[in-house]
């Protein structure tokens, strides 16, 4: 792509994109979206996208939702901004706070906004601290992640996050934080074991993990029910149920990571329900407000609610808090949002189609380039291989996860490949039957195309593969 046109331009000279080659930005330029309709974005030049990815795992109501805007507007025009500090509060945060308390999927006593995923997966950290000391566990304070996890990038989130680019040179991880291994059967279980087995393993490497480091110093335990930018890794049998068995024995918190599974992407209104899972603290974010406007929340038990009463007593003040948490117009939008889930049964749509999106990238496994097909609800995933029998990758100098995209863009696809070699699929919760038809249409052209391009270039044999 050559930068001609001005916007492009102006981009180059003014922008600094996140998780972007910043050298390779300076002649491709970037892709100017400019409206968007439905599951559909157009850009600058009025070329049409179904968008596979609902932007980045989060625009849950697509891109023309008038309800959303006219809530935001209307608060605009009531109240703007207001802070919840000090004594201070709203309405908007209050019927919020009611709101997601009343849909918890586990008795939840207190929520806490900030405005990112990030920011709130930062605070569960910094509260499990605090809770540890009002308890005087003063060393009871390392937070145990997983490999291939993703959790943000504050220097907190990119800690827990378990991918080597979110750490290198950014002198990341900071002390105190564990990575245990990453639950995919497809990349890790060992020849002839099973699901069971392989997530009995993993439970005794996480009890081995916590006995070499002294219980008496872990505080908790972070997951996400699955695993979104680490690969769309569905937990294999038994996983969780045997994880958590393992934190109760040692007296260590569970903090749930819904920033991508919350509010109905499979097929519950939060992973949390879909595995089982009994957590102390859950974070929120993304599908809060369909990413019409950024706002993400923690939701903590009344075990710490209480402690933390405690030690706030103790030192005045409980000092933690940033300025847009609950923000009133960010609020309003998401409360609408939860009543637009509610109002036109969005998990019950989810969970009508999204048996046709999981059968349609199943069948993609037959492609000789596509190692494993996996998901649940409407997030999937395609491993990308160059020998199915073998698992083995592309060589990273052919630079498959970008020709991928730019071959998707072409046959106007939306999608997102991941550093493990895999795509992404996470498209609005909104998605017709046909449009997810539509979908898997593309995304088999696109694989088909990639290949021919596989070939042309004497990069890959399909008959050796």
């Amino acid at each position: 792509m050559s930068i001609r046109n001005s916007t492009a331009e102006r981009d180059i000279a003014s922008l600094l994109h996140p998780y972007t080659n910043l050298d390779k930005h300076r002649t491709t330029g970037p892709v100017i979206m400019a409206s968007g309709e439905g599951i559909y974005l157009f850009d600058e030049h009025g070329k049409k996208y179904l968008d596979g990815m609902a932007s980045l795992w989060c625009a849950s109501l697509g891109y023309n939702e008038s309800r959303l805007a006219d809530v935001a507007y209307k608060q605009l025009k009531t109240l703007p901004f207001f802070h919840l500090f000090n004594h201070r509060s709203h309405n908007p945060a209050i019927d919020l706070a009611e709101r997601l308390l009343s849909i918890a999927p586990v008795k939840m006593s207190k929520v806490l906004f900030a405005n990112s995923g990030s920011e709130a997966n930062d605070t569960a950290v910094k509260l499990v601290w605090y809770y540890n000391n009002a308890l005087g566990r003063p060393k009871k304070k390392k937070i145990i992640s997983r490999l291939r996890a993703y959790h943000g990038v504050t220097v907190m989130a990119a800690s827990l996050t378990g991918l080597p680019a979110n750490h290198a040179d950014f002198d990341l991880p900071i002390a105190g934080i564990l990575h245990a291994d990453c639950p995919s059967y497809y990349h890790y279980a060992e020849p002839g074991e099973t699901e069971e087995a392989f997530s009995e393993r993993l439970a005794a490497n996480l009890e081995s993990m916590i006995l070499k480091e002294g219980p008496e110093t872990i505080a908790a335990f972070i997951a996400e029910p699955i695993n979104g930018s680490g690969g769309v890794i569905v937990p294999p049998k038994g996983y969780f149920a045997l994880v958590q068995k393992v934190l109760r024995k040692y007296d260590i918190l569970f903090i749930v990571d819904e920033v991508i599974c919350g509010f109905g992407r499979t097929g519950r209104m939060f992973g949390t329900e879909t595995f089982d899972l009994k957590p102390d603290i859950i974070t929120m974010a993304k599908a809060l407000s369909a990413s019409y406007m950024p706002i993400s929340a923690l939701m903590i038990t009344d075990e710490i609610h209480q402690a933390m009463i405690g030690e706030s007593q103790k030192l005045g003040v409980f000092a933690h808090g940033v300025t847009y948490s609950g923000h009133p117009v960010c609020a309003a939008v998401a409360l609408e949002t939860l009543k637009i889930y509610e109002e036109r049964q969005i998990i019950a749509h989810v969970q009508k189609v999204a048996p046709l999106l999981q059968a349609g990238l199943r069948r993609l496994a037959d492609h000789p380039l596509v190692g494993e097909a996996r998901g649940v609800g409407l997030i999937g995933a395609l491993e990308i291989v160059a020998d199915k029998s073998m698992k083995s990758k592309f060589d990273a100098a052919i630079g498959m996860g970008g020709a991928l995209e730019a071959i998707a863009l072409k046959r106007g696809l939306i999608i997102r490949t991941l550093r493990d070699g895999s795509i992404a699929m996470c498209p609005p919760l909104i998605i017709t039957d046909a449009e997810v038809e539509e979908l898997l249409v593309k995304l088999r052209a696109t694989l088909d195309d990639a290949a021919d391009m596989l070939v042309a270039q004497r990069h890959w044999n399909p008959k050796a593969a």
